[in-house]
């Protein structure tokens, strides 16, 4: 932990923006019985619990009002965190609130109406003040496509989110000039705004179009300073939703989340979800189980674009879906960023050396990438 004190320092300093005195939580997750990752993955998760609680150590030293919270890790990516992780960052007294007429459980099934939402944000808005002001998710599963995630910023609190976290990273991708990288991400961003669909290819067969209708892209750049703030760390990709329904094509995947698959997986995307699933690696069997326990699991969640030149590793999802010229593509939830599909799931794949285009308005194109170079 103390080659680590300078990297602890540029998270809160740099990318949080903390004061002094404002309340910090900061949680992992731990191997559940059932788990059973390889000695590789096994030795990046405990480090990543190890490190968690001495980013911990180090705000309540430094900054006088942080904690630590642990706890089983979620089944998947997307899931609600358990009402533990709830009590400690909005508080008991709020979340008692939340609890009655059955709200609080139908948010953590993903079962929450309108009527749910709307009420769980209000309360939140109007208790902001009991909320904790930065929440650092240094979990092994992500839960940036979570109710929990998105009220914790309707209070106004900043979130960042490092799933699938290598303390490794602090030296690399980590170590970005922050500012270029903003400025990178917020003119892609621009660009890919002005289309109306996209169409993506790559060398390994993958082709996937959907239109844009009504969604808009976002960049996120790291820089989680603003009430209300959310990205991922280590930071660097410009996202969208696609309209649900409108995607078609092929997805060729050759990576899962942290390893590289023994054989390609071909995914049929036919009316904006997977239809079909070709090939023989293993990790096929855990996506089938995927979408037989839910068809809002094959949804074409996501498309986003890398903008992190210090960005390399192709074997971690969370550096690999922001290496500079790369695309990735999520499955699953969208609710939290413009989409609407909520489902207890959301992977992303990442494809490289993509060739990425606009559709404008009248007909024209706009070639946003090409063969992995970004062009804007």
């Amino acid at each position: 932990m103390e080659k680590l004190q300078g990297a602890f320092a540029s998270l809160f300093e740099i990318n949080m923006g903390v004061s002094s005195g404002e309340r910090i939580v900061v949680f992992s997750d731990l191997v559940r019985p059932e788990e059973s990752p390889g000695s590789a993955e096994l030795d990046r998760r405990n480090r990543l619990h190890a490190t968690a609680r001495g980013a911990a150590d180090f705000a309540a030293r430094v900054y006088g009002n942080a904690c630590f919270v642990d706890f089983p890790a979620t089944p998947a990516s997307g899931a609600e965190p358990p009402v533990d992780l709830w009590r400690a960052v909005f508080g008991e007294p709020l979340v008692d609130k939340l609890a009655e007429g059955g709200v609080l459980a139908r948010l953590l099934a993903k079962e929450a109406t309108p009527a749910d939402l709307e009420s769980a944000s209000e309360l939140v808005k109007g208790r902001s003040q009991e909320v904790a002001r930065v929440v650092v998710a240094m979990a092994n599963n992500s839960t940036s496509h979570t109710r929990f995630r998105h009220l914790v910023n309707m209070a106004g609190g900043r979130f960042a989110s490092l799933p699938h976290f290598d303390p490794e990273m602090f030296h690399s991708s980590m170590a970005v000039d922050w500012r270029a990288l903003a400025e990178r991400t917020a003119r892609l961003a621009a660009e890919v705004n002005r289309a109306e669909g996209l169409t993506l290819s790559t060398p390994n067969g993958t082709r996937l179009s959907f239109s844009m209708a009504g969604r808009r892209a976002e960049g996120d750049d790291g820089l989680l300073i603003a009430p209300g703030s959310f990205g991922n760390l280590p930071a660097g990709e410009v996202y969208l939703a696609p309209l649900e329904g409108s995607a078609e094509g092929e997805l060729v995947l050759e990576y899962a989340p942290t390893r590289r698959l023994e054989s390609p997986l071909r995914l049929l995307v036919r009316g904006g979800e997977v239809v079909e699933i070709v090939g023989d690696d293993p990790y096929r069997h855990w996506l089938e189980e995927k979408f037989a326990a839910s068809r809002k699991n094959r949804n074409i969640a996501e498309l986003g674009i890398g903008t992190n030149d210090r960005a390399s590793r192709a074997d971690n999802i969370l550096e690999a879906e922001k290496i500079l010229g790369t695309v990735h593509v999520a499955l699953g939830d969208n609710s939290g960023f413009g989409g609407t599909v909520s489902t207890p799931f959301h992977e992303d794949y990442v494809f490289y050396g993509p060739t990425l285009k606009g559709a404008l308005a009248g007909g024209g194109e706009l070639l946003l990438l090409r063969d992995g170079t970004l062009l804007v």
